[in-house]
């Protein structure tokens, strides 16, 4: 589908909506074998409890004078001698025990009953003291033994102990992380592991890619059938990688083969191998593969493989992390056996800055190509996503398919779901044909917006603009029909559009199909010029477009006369933004702004020409479209018919 003339408001962005596929939910994988069962549990060996008992003692006596200690500390007091003096005077001591550093006096009274309670003062040797004590009744006066157990157990647990719980803290966890893969599980793949009934995708849910699942169910077969191929010498393939623009069903296709298959599916994303650390991509792409091999036969698929895959030169920078993942990544492909049924998948959109080494047959034996529809594939996804929306009878798919050349998968399913939205809306039970085609204009341009009101002098600039483009088409012959006109302007920036449609899907273009493009893209700005003798900034967008048409027939499709059959730009990005390289000196770069430059001249004089010449259907067009503000094909053309059957007459 081309829609040409966006009317577009200054700065207003273009871009085109994209439908993201129906996701699935990610499972993880139950535990195999004997359902989970406890068939491997070990029995308790003699260590374990000679361990635990001595466990068990340790921390039963550190527990015993942990706590004796603290009773001590609690039950003793220090005192000042003075005080100690003035219970000698009070006759309150009932035992006084001296040792080499202090005095320990234990008191007549307790503050509470069943508790002893003691005191303690620094040593001062006075005969005038010791004589009292000796004169008072009932005092017990006698040396302490020195015990030091208590000062060595304090010293243990304040400095000692500390210190071995950490050891064994650290040492805990620093085998958790070895066993695990890394720090907290960090080095440990992140794959998400679908079984047979959990993808919920087989070929059936795949439309529009024949050719892609022509190559891939070979593969399927071989997984089910080894034997029929091994029998003749053929080896399974190490990987598939799948090549393709956004939303052409890439993942959807691995997925279908996971569930044809009926194995395990390992599905990740490049960027699932990257981290801040250094060496966990390399560690996840052994644990992957490790993890593959103990549950072979399976399917290992690796998601915009570009994150990890670019070319080791300067070109696409460097970075030492992700260059130690893809030599973990090529040194696995190499080293696995691909004969236990592991095969890698990859998906990406970006083949050219992948590495050389990755590519070569051995590693990825396959590169299949998951291109945009054509056709006839276009018509089987409307039919795939239109299975479970109730349909009009007035749906013909085969139009909407025709409407909608170069768009992907994606685009479909989204046009099909905004169809069935807009039908609620309006109250309907089921989507009609023209709920299917507003849905297409959505996608493409948005939706209306009717509350923006152009002024009379504005919305003549923009009818003369779109039915410019229009009468270039029935004009030159080569040219593509009208579908639809009009002047309603649209939230993706447009104060306008003209819709073709082609009459059949063409594979190749012409040179005088090229140029009718152009000239139909110029159409707007020279009924502009023609009509109201200025310009708008409405053909930003018919420009862009006609200049970039006429800059490829240059430069890379040889259709000029001043280069000839040169090649001067190559495609880089060819599955993303189509972005062209220039091959040639700047001297030569500059003569192909020049070429370029006179025949977008040549063209707009061409479009001028033909409006002047018809400048009756021009206005009468142009009149009808600002009365409706929107016009079929249909009513276009016979507007046309009937102004030139008047001059005719």
């Amino acid at each position: 589908m081309l829609i040409h003339s966006k009317y577009s408001m200054l700065g207003a962005p273009m871009d085109n909506n994209n439908y993201n596929n129906n996701g699935y939910n990610n499972n993880d994988r139950r535990n195999g074998g004997n359902g989970g069962g406890n068939n491997n549990r070990r029995g308790i060996r003699p260590s374990h409890i000679i361990l635990g008992l001595l466990i068990a003692v340790v921390i039963t006596y550190l527990g015993v004078t942990f706590f004796k200690s603290c009773y001590n500390k609690a039950t003793t007091s220090e005192i000042s001698y003075s005080a100690f003096l003035e219970m000698i005077e009070n006759d309150e001591i009932e035992s006084v025990k001296y040792s080499s550093s202090r005095i320990i006096i234990t008191p007549k009274k307790q503050p509470l009953s069943g508790l002893k309670m003691t005191y303690y003062t620094g040593y001062i040797y006075d005969e005038e003291t010791f004589t009292k004590l000796k004169g008072l009744k009932d005092v017990e006066i006698s040396a302490a033994i020195e015990d030091t157990g208590a000062s060595i157990m304090d010293f243990i647990l304040v400095y000692i102990l500390p210190f071995v719980a950490i050891y064994i803290v650290i040492g805990f966890v620093f085998r958790k992380v070895a066993s695990s893969g890394g720090m907290m599980g960090v080095g440990k793949s992140n794959a998400k592991v679908y079984m047979e009934q959990k993808t919920g995708v087989t070929f059936r849910d795949v439309a529009g890619q024949d050719e892609a699942k022509e190559s891939v169910r070979e593969i399927v077969d071989f997984l089910h059938n080894p034997l029929k191929y091994t029998a003749i010498g053929a080896k399974l393939p190490k990987g598939a990688l799948l090549v393709g623009p956004p939303g052409t069903g890439k993942t959807l296709l691995a997925k279908a083969v996971a569930g044809e298959a009926g194995g395990p599916f390992f599905s990740l994303s490049g960027s699932d191998f990257v981290e801040m650390f250094v060496g966990v991509g390399a560690s996840r792409v052994r644990d992957l593969f490790k993890q593959a091999q103990q549950s072979a036969p399976c399917i290992i698929f690796i998601d915009e493989i570009d994150a990890i895959g670019k070319s080791r030169d300067t070109r696409y920078g460097g970075n030492d992390e992700r260059e130690q993942t893809l030599n973990q990544l090529l040194a696995e492909m190499d080293g696995f056996d691909s004969s236990k049924g592991v095969l890698i998948l990859a998906a990406t959109n970006r083949p050219e800055v992948l590495d050389k080494a990755l590519l070569r047959p051995g590693r990825f034996d396959r590169r299949i190509i998951v291109d945009k529809p054509d056709l006839r594939g276009r018509l089987e996804t409307l039919r795939v996503h239109s299975k479970d929306v109730l349909m009009d009878d007035s749906v013909d798919l085969d139009a909407i398919a025709l409407a909608t050349a170069g768009a992907v998968g994606s685009d479909l399913a989204n046009i099909i779901n905004e169809a069935a939205i807009n039908a609620v809306k309006s109250g309907r039970r089921a989507v009609t044909q023209a709920d299917l085609f507003e849905s297409v204009e959505v996608v493409i341009a948005g939706k209306e917006k009717k509350d923006r009101i152009l002024s009379k002098e504005e919305k003549r600039m923009v009818a003369y603009h779109e039915v410019g483009h229009a009468l270039i088409t029935c004009l030159m012959k080569d040219a593509e029909p009208v579908q639809k006109i009009t002047i309603v302007p649209r939230t993706m920036g447009s104060l306008g559009y003209t819709m073709q449609v082609p009459e059949e899907e063409k594979f190749l273009q012409t040179r005088d199909e090229l140029v009718a493009k152009i000239v139909t893209l110029l159409g707007g700005r020279a009924a502009e010029e023609i009509v109201f003798n200025t310009v708008t900034t409405g053909a930003s967008n018919d420009i862009e477009r006609a200049t970039k048409i006429a800059r490829t027939m240059v430069a890379q499709y040889g259709m000029s006369e001043e280069f000839g059959v040169m090649g001067l730009e190559s495609v880089e990005s060819q599955y993303l933004d189509g972005r062209a390289v220039l091959n040639c000196s700047d001297k030569t770069s500059a003569l192909l702004d020049e070429e370029v430059k006179r025949m977008l001249r040549e063209y707009y004089v061409k479009a001028k020409e033909l409006l002047s010449a018809n400048l009756m259907c021009l206005d009468r067009v142009s009149e009808y479209l600002i009365e409706k503000e929107t016009i079929t094909g249909k009513e276009f053309m016979r507007i046309v018919n009937e102004v030139k059957g008047t001059l005719n007459d």
